[in-house]
């Protein structure tokens, strides 16, 4: 059974910040190297990298980083796109390949920088103007593919989630990581610890733009620059202090409630594992909208303390790097995960969700 030796990430930096100017390597390659020293392995070991990156223009990135990082030639790099699930889903890829035996130590996460994305353009077949656009489809059917922040707005009014409940919510995830010590940040441009995170006191809530229904800015998750990987391995490379890898599931769900697609996945490695929510000593769960963590915790985790939930604050006191997100969630449950079982989980566009269980 494959476990994770060691896994780092950089800070979480919004977009146009200390990163803007940083490519996808020059993010990534510092914390493969920091992973590998942690691990105490020589680059020449590793098999294979597994990068996530949703912004970028494609090229495969995870074939540059790897270059970029020292590693032998021989290691192609496989990137993945899977939108906000992406960074969870490469550990999940790189589990099976250790645990076939295609291979025995693969570098797994995700890189995004929000700040030097592409711009878009669609060409016209009539020979118009291309037209530029911000957001890919993620459903064949427009009128089951909804603008995310909208999606969040309807969970909340269908889930009676108030405006004060999600600024709750927020409030507490930014108080969290304040009081936070950093945890498996490699420092990159003079960057320490994730730099958004601030008191969100009632004047401010009341204050921040609305976006659409009951989702503020103060409740939707900052888009962010970061990189976060794992080294995942064979059982008989574990030592103490590693994490073994669980059941893991990604899974479909209606597309219209991308919000809601964690819940069944969850569900699912709960129920693999032989868990109930109370048995998680801690969950690392995404929060790219309040809403759609509150949704998940009510629907998926209940019974749970609710302090287990993100102990050292979420993506809404961190930012949102989209092909990252999953990897953050298993670099803070690597660095903070005491004793007992923990879970990862995460949703994504097109109504994906992504779940893992681990275990110290």
């Amino acid at each position: 059974m494959a476990v994770i030796l060691a896994a780092r990430r950089t800070a979480v930096v919004p977009r146009g910040g200390a990163f803007a100017r940083l490519l996808l390597e020059e993010l990534a390659a510092p914390v493969i190297a920091a992973v590998l020293a942690d691990a105490g392995l020589p680059a020449a070991m590793v098999d294979e990298v597994i990068a996530a990156n949703a912004l970028g223009a494609g090229g495969n990135p995870a074939r540059r980083l790897a270059l970029a990082a020292g590693l032998p030639e021989r290691v192609a790099g496989l990137t993945i796109d899977r939108q906000c699930v992406g960074g969870l889903d490469a550990i999940l890829l790189a589990r099976a390949l250790v645990d076939s035996g295609a291979a025995r130590i693969v570098l797994a996460g995700g890189v995004e920088s929000y700040s030097r994305r592409p711009l878009r353009l669609a060409t016209d077949p009539d020979g118009g103007p291309p037209m530029p656009y911000d957001q890919p489809p993620f459903t064949p059917w427009p009128g089951r593919d909804p603008d995310m922040t909208a999606a969040a707005a309807a969970l909340a009014d269908r889930l009676d989630l108030s405006r004060a409940a999600q600024e709750d919510w927020a409030a507490a995830s930014h108080a969290r990581a304040l009081r936070a010590a950093p945890q498996g940040i490699v420092a990159l441009n003079g960057q320490e610890r994730d730099p958004f995170a601030r008191a969100l006191r009632p004047g401010l809530l009341a204050r921040a733009p609305v976006l659409a229904g009951s989702i503020t800015a103060a409740t939707a998750a900052v888009a962010a620059d970061a990189a976060a990987f794992a080294l995942v391995a064979g059982d008989d490379l574990a030592r103490p202090g590693a994490l073994r890898l669980g059941p893991g599931r990604t899974l479909g769900a209606a597309p219209e409630e991308p919000g809601l697609a964690p819940v069944p996945a969850i569900r699912a490695v709960l129920a693999e594992a032989g868990l109930m929510p109370a048995d998680l000593t801690q969950v690392a769960l995404m929060e790219a909208y309040a809403a759609q963590a509150m949704a998940c915790a009510r629907l998926a985790l209940a019974g749970l303390d609710p302090e287990r939930i993100n102990p050292d604050g979420g993506a809404l006191a961190r930012g949102h790097p989209i092909g990252a997100s999953g990897a953050v969630l298993a670099v803070e449950l690597f660095h903070g995960l005491r004793a007992g079982p923990g879970l990862a989980a995460i949703a994504a566009a097109g109504g994906l969700g992504s779940a893992l269980i681990v275990r110290r």
